[in-house]
């Protein structure tokens, strides 16, 4: 998760803008998931850098891997791989609370809104 704005292209993987995150927000602050405010759904998911890394590099801390999905339907055809065709990919987001928290409510990240 990025703080501000990048300036450069990163030497190595790609920056990710434009994604949502339904049923939580992320609060600056702490730079972890958060609680999301009363009646908002959706918010803009803040700038995320991918970068390749082996498995077993990855640097341990509390997160949530939270799935990110084509559409907010969350459903689609299964795929030979087992995973809906409406499934992207999971992304770790920094977190304070188990994994469980977050999957009871349910949260995700989607590509666009529907209208």
């Amino acid at each position: 998760m990025l703080k501000d704005d990048p300036t450069a292209k990163p030497e190595d993987g790609v920056y990710v803008d434009g994604l949502f995150i339904e049923g939580a927000k992320f609060n600056y602050n702490t730079m972890k998931l958060d609680e999301s405010d009363p009646k908002v759904l959706f918010v803009d998911c803040p700038k995320i850098w991918l970068k390749p890394a082996h498995f077993k590099n990855l640097a341990k801390y509390e997160h949530y891997d939270c799935p990110v999905y084509k559409t907010s339907s969350r459903r689609g055809v299964l795929s030979t791989t087992g995973h809906s065709t409406n499934f992207v990919m999971k992304i770790r987001l920094p977190s304070g609370k188990p994994q469980s928290h977050w999957i009871k409510r349910g949260v995700a990240m989607l590509t666009q809104l529907d209208d």
